[in-house]
Parts: C-alpha cells; structure tokens; sequence
C-alpha cells in the first residue's frame, strides 16, 4: 500500500560566538577543568550574546536547513519549535521565526519537553506528513539555557551552553515497510512522578517569574540509562531490527558519561554513536540536531543508513526516533 514519510531533506544549525571554556569557569564558580572533564566530557560551552534570542538562534539554523533542502519559505507547511526557554511566555517563539523567515501560510507553534523536545517536535512533525496534512515542516530545537542558570550553582551551570538546530522535513511517497526512506517510526514517553528529580524553580503561575534549574544528578543519571535504552530497544523492536543495524546513534547530549553507560548496556559500537557534548555542552532541545548536522556535514551518515534518535528530559520526558537516512 503506498504511503506517505518523512525524509530529512535538509540539516542546518547555529551556535553563538561567545565560548566559555572550563578554563573560564573556574573564574566564575568553585570548580575546575580536571572536574568537569571527569564528570561530564565537557570541555566549552557557546553562550548567547546578551542581545540575542532564542528565536534569533531558532532563524538562523531554519535558514540554513531551508537552504540545505533547496527550499524557500514559501515551501513550509508548518514550523515546530522545540524549546524550553522561549522569547516570552507567549506567543510562540516559532511564529517569530516564521514571521522572520516570511512564512504566511500555514502554522507555527512550541513545543515544551525538555531535552527530549527535538524528538517529541519530530513526531508531530512526522505525524502531520502521515496524514498529508503538511508536505514540508521545518523542525527546530533551540534554546538559550544560560538564562536560566545559577551561575552559583556549580552542579549545574557547567553542564549547560546555548544553540540551535533544525531539519526539514519533506513528504515522501514509499511502500509503508521498514525497507523505506525516511522515518520509520516514533517513540514517546513520560512520567511526571519525577518532577522533583530535573526541574526549574519558577514558572508563570507559581512564582511569577523565571526560575533556575535544579538537578538530582546521580537520580537523573541513574533513570536516564535505563529509560534510554528502554526506548531504543522499543525502536529496533517495533521494526524488527537489532543493534548490529544501527549506522549512526545521534544521542541527546547531556553528559559523556550517561552516554557511555548507554553504549555499554546496549552494546553499540562506539564509532558508530555521535559525541559532541565536549564542545556544545548540554544543549537541551537543540542537541540532537546540532549533533545530526554535524554528522550529515563529516559525511558520516550516507543515504540508506540506519539512523536512531534518541533522548531524555526533565518531566521525566524520553522518546527515540528511527530513521532509514
């Protein structure tokens, strides 16, 4: 029976041009480079200018998808913007990129998961090309989480930077078997009993105002394993496949050593898992495109690759993606 998927048709990604290294840090709170490095893989973070957005990151890493894609604005349909630290409470933070980009048709609308926003964007997104509702999708995942650090809170401000990524998405008629290109299927999931574990401290109707974000690391850590590899499992499972093939994992980038724990307990090669975390930090929305794009520019995904997505955010939210690239 012929149906419709979603292929990726263009990547594209920006990072701001202030880098704060661990080096740095040690000047602005009670920590070190050795420390950093150990405990998370992290080397430098980009942080956002005080003038910039994260709609301006958001603009910048869409207009480099659409080009990557050879396509204008006029083409989008639709525009899902994964973002947890948005331009104002509302509107959305993507109708300003979809103003920015003079996009008038269609629709643009947020989408607030944490860390695991980019893979909750890509399922709507894929979603809407299912049921021929969108013929192409701009999907983003961009924030600014250095505006919501405690500078003093040296177990979390190290972990974080700033950045933006984003993908295209492109209706592509195929067989309906896991044989096709495109996304083969899409896995979400969330438990709310962990609220208390990965959160921000503020909100709109609780303490009118913005907040900081506060960490249980070592329960974090300890969920994340687990619930990762859960929800690859489900992906291979659902479609009838196994580790060995598996091309490329682009994991969410939260932490080196959350990574390595996840490759042991799946037993993935290692060559073939995405690690940008050292140079971007922990993205939150952003990572997974951000560490896609660059792949896509190494040459280290080819066409007909097996690529899975994958991630974990406060909420707790996780979810993966299964691509035949």
């Amino acid at each position: 029976m012929t149906t419709f998927r979603s292929i990726v048709s263009g990547c594209g990604s920006y990072l701001p041009e202030k880098i704060i290294t661990n080096k740095k840090m040690e000047e602005l709170v009670d920590t070190t480079d050795e420390w950093i490095i150990e405990r998370t893989g992290i080397i430098q973070r980009h942080i956002a200018a005080d003038n910039e957005l994260t709609s301006d990151l958001a603009i910048k890493a869409a207009e480099r998808a659409l080009k990557d894609a050879s396509l204008t604005a006029d083409d989008i349909d639709l525009i899902i913007l994964a973002t947890s630290t948005p331009d104002q409470t509302f509107p959305a933070t993507a109708t300003r990129v979809q103003a920015a980009l003079g996009m008038t048709k269609g629709a643009a609308f947020d989408v607030q998961a944490v860390c695991s926003g980019f893979i909750y964007a890509l399922a709507t997104a894929d979603n809407f090309v299912r049921a021929g509702q969108a013929k192409h999708v701009l999907v983003i995942g961009a924030e600014t989480f250095s505006r919501i650090l405690d500078w003093e809170d040296r177990t979390t401000c190290v972990l974080f930077g700033d950045g933006a990524g984003a993908v295209v998405l492109s209706a592509h008629e195929c067989e309906g078997t896991n044989k096709d290109q495109g996304i083969l299927s899409s896995h979400l999931h969330s438990d709310g009993r962990y609220n208390d574990l990965l959160y921000v401290d503020g909100g709109v109707s609780s303490t009118k105002s913005t907040g900081f974000i506060r960490m249980k690391g070592k329960e974090v850590f300890r969920h994340a394993v687990v619930n990762l590899a859960d929800v690859v499992e489900e992906a291979l499972s659902f479609n009838q496949m196994n580790v060995e093939d598996i091309d490329m994992v682009i994991p969410h980038q939260a932490n080196k050593r959350i990574l390595d724990a996840t490759i042991r307990k799946l037993k993935i090669d290692p060559s073939k898992v995405a690690v940008t975390v050292q140079k971007h930090a922990n993205t939150s929305a952003a990572s997974i495109p951000l560490a896609l794009d660059e792949m896509v520019k190494e040459n280290r995904i080819a066409r007909g690759d097996i690529v899975l997505l994958e991630a974990m955010g406060g909420g707790f939210t996780w979810g993966s993606c299964l691509i035949r690239w």
